[in-house]
């Protein structure tokens, strides 16, 4: 019996050994796996069409990890969460993005990570509990789709009924152009050969204006020294002029200044007896031509008789 206990005892005690050496395996491995990868969580406002569970994540085309989980979030259906595992060496920088992109038009679909500069700091989060958020980028996809929407609300503000009706009533008015100008044909011919000659005409005379600009241009320029000649007479005379002027001047100065102080007081004197000797000589004419003989013998001029 006692043999029988030892060997249950010991099979007892292997068993426990092998799971613990297996838990300590899991969890080794387990610990080393974390080590290895690191965990982001991906934000897009737009839809995940073609993304799965398991999918890739590329970085400038490399293959650095995969997608754990896809999930609206919780405060904004429009937004999509991507919880993505990435190696450890990955250098995630601050100024990373990420897009959904596809293998040419059939291929997969996966997060495409982008940017990075050199100087820019590691992404990682303050708080060991909150997993660090990559920003996204617009896909091309989602360009295109952006850009045809944009160009069908164009295209519908183009094609309004109002701008259809303009057209329709230039297109008439044009047809309208067109049919009387076809009916005016020959008047568009004799207007044309009208034109051709007035055109042959001006180019004649622009040849006969220019070679007549160009006759002044050669008489004004042979004529430049007489000319120039005559004006340096006449500025080297002006100052010959105003030289004798200035010695006129200086010579004159005392009696000119005798003139301004003591002329030009008697000159008003002279203009008050002048004018009122204007005033009797009008005075005078004025009985000379009423009454000269009365004026000049002294007596009344006779009154004419008037016949009862």
């Amino acid at each position: 019996m006692e043999t029988k206990a030892n060997y249950v005892l010991i099979g007892a005690f292997t068993i426990a050994i092998s799971i613990f050496g297996l838990l300590f395996a899991l969890w080794a491995a387990n610990w080393s796996s974390e080590r290895e990868w690191k965990n982001y969580r991906v934000v897009f406002n737009e839809a995940v069409t073609g993304l799965f569970e398991g999918g890739s994540v590329r970085y400038n085309g490399i293959s650095v990890g995969t997608i754990q989980r896809l999930r609206l979030a919780p405060n904004d259906p429009r937004k999509v969460i991507a919880e993505v595992r990435i190696s450890a060496d990955t250098p995630i920088k601050t100024d990373t993005h990420a897009k959904i992109s596809q293998d040419g038009l059939t291929g997969p679909t996966f997060i495409q990570l982008s940017g990075g500069s050199p100087n820019a700091p590691l992404l990682a989060s303050n708080d060991r509990d909150i997993v660090p958020t990559i920003a996204t980028e617009p896909s091309a996809l989602q360009n295109i789709a952006d850009t045809a929407n944009r160009l069908v609300t164009r295209m519908d503000e183009v094609l309004s009924e109002e701008n259809v009706r303009r057209i329709s009533d230039s297109l008439d008015n044009i047809q309208k152009l067109t049919g009387a100008v076809a009916s005016q044909k020959e008047d568009l011919g004799q207007l044309i050969v009208n034109a051709r000659e007035a055109s042959e005409q001006l180019k004649v005379t622009l040849v006969t204006t220019n070679g007549a600009v160009e006759r002044l241009d050669k008489d004004v320029i042979r004529q430049l020294p007489q000319l120039v000649d005559k004006l340096d007479r006449t500025l080297v005379q002006l100052e010959s002029v105003s030289s004798n002027a200035n010695a006129m001047i200086a010579e004159n100065r005392a009696p000119l200044a005798n003139f301004t102080q003591n002329g030009l007081q008697q000159v008003g004197p002279a203009l008050t007896e002048l004018r009122g000797l204007v005033r009797d000589l009008r005075r005078v004419a004025s009985r000379l031509d009423n009454n000269p003989a009365g004026y000049v013998l002294g007596r009344q001029q006779p009154k004419e008789f008037v016949p009862e």
